[in-house]
């Protein structure tokens, strides 16, 4: 780290500019902010350095790309919370505030994931920084953009006991590598240009153009911004716009890969693998198996059942080369497949981290396309019998949906049969809702416009494994798979999506009772905040009875099992959700689910779905 002789850190400036653009930011308030010159200076000094620092670092920030910003308050961050207010209130930035560090990381990610931009989140000192470790875990491991503003007491203050004061440069770790300690001028103009190449360098490294160090992926990175008294003023004038949006780097050239001669090849497609691998499937004439949150859950070569597949000898047996796109974490087939030494792995890295090779011997590389000529072709009657083999199989494994209805019944020239139908569908609308009637029913409701976010639990492997294809935007945090922060997540990317009033979607959540409970401080959403259009579906059965499949459940003591994995619970979670202004509906039945999901809430909702154990 290299500072001038005011103390500004001067990094390399990473000029990747796509030009002009402007910021697209809501919320222009009541009494704009009286902008300054031209050249990014304010048209007069606040009065307090560490605004005028702040001012400076959220101007620069903007003018880079970053539209959402997420704070929680603090004393020694007052300067950078009270100017994004300022920037909100220009309309010139979309602010957040949530009282907890943790669900405000959480929170940014979620943002960030439905932007596509880097969120910055501003937090005070101390355990407040600690706080975001699990947001920014998630975000290093899923290739998610973030720009940490943590703010610091000056050099002078460090190790020498005094309050709310650690070590907050690195405390992070290898999580985020691209580091900056930041000591703010304590007197005089501050250094705008500085700023801005600081500020332009940070978004840059949060897309993976970080150069200096070693990150080539997107996630994470951290200004940790000393501030000395007096820690903030008025903020009278804003510097004028100087957009200049920072870009994602490209990919870098592609591996060429042929169509087999003899059809052997199988596409995997795990968390945020895009759609591109569905292309991909259909190039190759391969079959595709796909995670519900890769993104490719979708098309002709979509094989259903994949589990069982994988494992069989007259499938899986059968592959001899495998194509991974995305990160996959469902299952343990995979990695098994994977590690067998007659099996050629190819691996597409993507945001993440660190690239899928449980085997370490795959080739990996950055993007790849199917070479022209050469090998077999996709659409021959081979690889059509490869590829339709799997389809076929996978739809009989899967089988039809438990509400299927009988159409030939429902369509009958027979008046009694009609009838009868008629009576079964009723008596069907009545039952208890299964945790696979649960999976079907919130795909069945999903479409293009809406957002769908599942949580780490039991649920989402069963939605894993028994919905059908479809093109729909699928979220999961699948970089660690914790239940950390499901719901604020789940809040950002509601928040992002309800932007586009062209397109009124609902953003629903579906995950288990400890997963709600665990992140239940994010139902809390301050006075004056903006309210998401969010159905936060519970699937309660009363634990965590995901661990009721693990092999030692067979062999462990039941009351020993259940209080130290099952971790049982009770809490009533209407009045919970009374608590923090949710609607409340319980959902007993699948036609009152169905009811429940349908409905048009004017504000966020918790819809409870009590399961058996």
């Amino acid at each position: 780290m290299s500072t001038d002789s005011s103390g500004s850190v001067l990094p390399d400036d990473h000029d990747a500019v796509r030009g002009e653009a402007e910021a697209d930011t809501d919320g222009a308030a009541s009494r704009p902010v009286e902008t300054g010159t031209a050249d990014g200076l304010p048209a007069e000094r606040s009065g307090s350095v560490a605004t005028d620092y702040a001012v400076a670092l959220l101007a620069a920030l903007v003018d880079a790309g970053v539209h959402e910003l997420v704070l929680s308050p603090g004393s020694r961050s007052q300067a950078l919370a009270l100017a994004a207010a300022e920037f909100e209130r220009a309309g010139r930035l979309r602010l957040r505030v949530r009282i907890d560090e943790r669900s405000a990381g959480f929170t940014a990610l979620g943002l960030a994931v439905e932007t596509g931009r880097p969120t910055a989140v501003v937090t005070t000192s101390g355990t407040a920084v600690a706080n975001l470790h699990p947001a920014v875990l998630e975000a290093h491991h899923s290739g998610v953009p973030l720009v940490l503003l943590t703010a610091d007491r000056p050099v002078e203050l460090r190790g020498v006991g005094s309050n709310q004061t650690t070590v907050q440069p690195g405390l992070f770790g290898p999580a985020v590598p691209w580091v900056r300690d930041v000591e703010a001028p304590s007197e005089g103009d501050v250094d705008v240009e500085a700023v801005r190449r600081l500020a332009r360098a940070a978004v840059a490294a949060s897309l993976g153009a970080g150069g200096d160090d070693g990150r080539d992926t997107p996630g994470p990175v951290q200004l940790n911004v000393a501030l000395r008294e007096p820690l903030s003023a008025a903020v009278t004038t804003l510097p004028a716009a100087r957009p200049g949006e920072v870009t994602r780097p490209s990919a870098g050239p592609a591996h060429l890969l042929s169509v087999d001669d003899d059809p052997a090849t199988l596409v995997v497609a795990g968390h945020d693998a895009g759609p591109d691998a569905e292309r991909l499937a259909r190039e190759l004439g391969a079959p595709l198996v796909a995670e519900v949150s890769s993104g490719a859950h979708f098309g002709p070569n979509l094989a259903l059942g994949w589990r069982t597949l994988l494992a069989d000898a007259e499938f899986g047996g059968l592959v001899r080369r495998v194509v991974v796109v995305g990160h996959p974490t469902l299952t343990r087939q995979v990695p098994a497949l994977l590690a067998r030494p007659d099996v050629e792995v190819v691996v597409v890295r993507g945001r993440t981290a660190d690239a899928y090779d449980p085997s370490r011997r795959a080739t990996v590389v950055a993007a790849v396309q199917v070479a022209p000529g050469g090998g077999g072709a996709p659409d021959d009657r081979a690889h059509r019998a490869w590829v339709g083999r799997w389809v076929h199989a996978g739809r009989a494994l899967v089988g039809d949906p438990e509400q299927a209805p009988d159409l030939d019944a429902a369509t009958s020239d027979d008046a009694s049969v009609r009838a009868e139908f008629l009576r079964g569908e009723v008596q069907l609308l009545r039952r208890g809702v299964t945790r696979r009637a649960l999976a079907e029913t919130l795909w069945r409701v999903t479409w293009p416009h809406d957002r769908l976010v599942l949580g780490a639990s039991r649920l989402i492997r069963e939605v894993d494994e028994v919905v059908p294809g479809k093109k729909v935007p699928v979220h999961a945090n699948r970089g660690l798979a914790g239940i950390d922060g499901t719901v604020a997540t789940a809040t950002g990317i509601a928040l992002a999506s309800q932007l586009d009033e062209a397109r009124p979607g609902v953003t629903r959540v579906l995950l288990g009772d400890l997963t709600l409970l665990h992140d239940v401080g994010s139902l809390l959403l301050g006075d004056g905040e903006v309210r998401p259009r969010l159905q936060v579906v519970v699937g309660n059965d009363g634990g965590g009875t995901i661990f009721d499949g693990l092999e030692v459940a067979a062999t462990a003591p039941a009351d020993a099992m259940t209080r130290v994995q099952f971790t049982p619970q009770s809490v009533e979670l209407a009045p919970l959700a009374a608590a923090y202004g949710w609607h409340h509906v319980r959902a007993a039945t699948r036609a009152e689910l169905d009811q429940a999901l349908a409905r048009r809430w004017d504000g966020p909702v918790l819809i409870e779905v009590p399961l058996a154990r």
